[in-house]
């Protein structure tokens, strides 16, 4: 029933529900043969580029990480003749916007082309309308939506993919149980209102940070200066709920901040009714070496955010105490260092 209702919401031929998000993007490599080529955004999810890194090592694939709103490079990337191409938009956690019809187009008819919708899920981007042959969600983000089940799932485009991908997801044994799947269809009858008061709430917070003058640069592609805000438009039907942000804190004051927080809990996950905080050099993106987070533009002072579906007005408020505790407390210590 889930898989059927996935496929249908997805528009694809077929569907099939993992154990796990990972279990998907491990599911997607199995159409891969040694020495196969996969093109992957620079910027992606920290265990998508900690598996596909992996798998390379041990020779099941070669990988190529590309700036993919850089068209040269993703050009130049093609020449190689991939298998598939990877494509994360809104990408995780700098929410850079990619056009991913423009983007399969260039990769041709004989590439698979593969989107993880997490972020956006079906209610607000349909990438298999966009061009693409496959798309993987975490079903534990906000397919499901409460936080207490982990799944994940592949859409297939075609009868063909999706018999390939069956196959395989039998064959290494990944899919989801029964119960499992009961708990996120039952997530899912709520998903599109859901998604309404998620972003609702992100805008309004995004917008708070934007002015806020401890913050340096809030990434959100609802705010009309974000770089991709014009291609979001185009091929999403919202913004989302998920956003990033940094300050000039030290790691200290930035811990601090965290820890004055009272509605955002410091987690990795995210796409639940409640609102988190996470900090991805150490934590979703910490598999990543230094260079490789320096290249896909992720520092120690970003901080990304899930917006929940709590009040706005208690979130804001929490928000606010939050950096005018830290701001007093910073003012404190310069007094006191400067009268020494």
């Amino acid at each position: 029933m889930l898989a059927d209702c996935l496929a249908e919401l997805e528009g694809g031929a077929g569907a099939v529900v993992t154990s796990s998000g990972m279990s998907a993007v491990h599911l997607v490599t199995q159409l891969l043969e040694p020495g196969d080529l996969v093109v992957v955004p620079h910027d992606c999810y920290g265990g998508t580029y900690r598996l596909f890194t992996s798998l390379a090592k041990k020779g099941g694939c070669r990988v190529t990480f590309v700036d993919q709103g850089n068209d040269e490079a993703y050009q130049k990337a093609l020449a190689e003749k991939p298998k598939i191409v990877w494509i994360e938009t809104p990408s995780n956690p700098l929410l850079r916007i990619v056009d991913v019809e423009k983007l399969c187009t260039q990769a041709g008819d004989t590439v698979i082309k593969v989107v993880d919708n997490t972020f956006l899920s079906p209610i607000q981007q349909k990438p298999l309308e966009l061009g693409a042959d496959l798309v993987i969600h975490s079903t534990t983000k906000y397919i499901n939506g409460h936080s207490d089940v982990v799944g994940g799932a592949v859409v297939a485009k075609t009868e063909d993919l999706f018999e390939q991908v069956a196959w395989w997801a039998n064959c290494i044994g990944i899919t989801a149980s029964p119960f499992d799947s009961f708990i996120t269809t039952r997530g899912i009858r709520t998903l599109g209102i859901r998604i309404k008061k998620h972003e609702e709430n992100a805008q309004a917070i995004a917008e708070f940070l934007d002015k806020h003058s401890l913050v340096d640069n809030v990434y959100y592609p609802g705010l009309e200066h974000h770089p991709g805000h014009l291609i979001a438009r185009k091929q999403q039907k919202g913004f989302g709920a998920m956003l990033s942000f940094t300050t000039s804190f030290d790691q200290e004051t930035l811990a601090q901040f965290i820890k004055e927080l009272k509605l955002f809990p410091l987690a990795e996950s995210l796409g639940g009714v409640e609102s988190l905080i996470c900090h991805p050099s150490t934590m979703t993106h910490a598999a990543m070496d230094e260079a490789a987070q320096v290249e896909a533009g992720i520092t120690p002072r970003l901080l990304r955010v899930s917006v929940g579906i709590e009040e706005l007005d208690d979130l804001l408020s929490d928000l606010t105490q939050a950096f005018e505790k830290v701001s007093l407390n910073t003012t404190a210590v310069n007094k006191e260092v400067s009268n020494g």
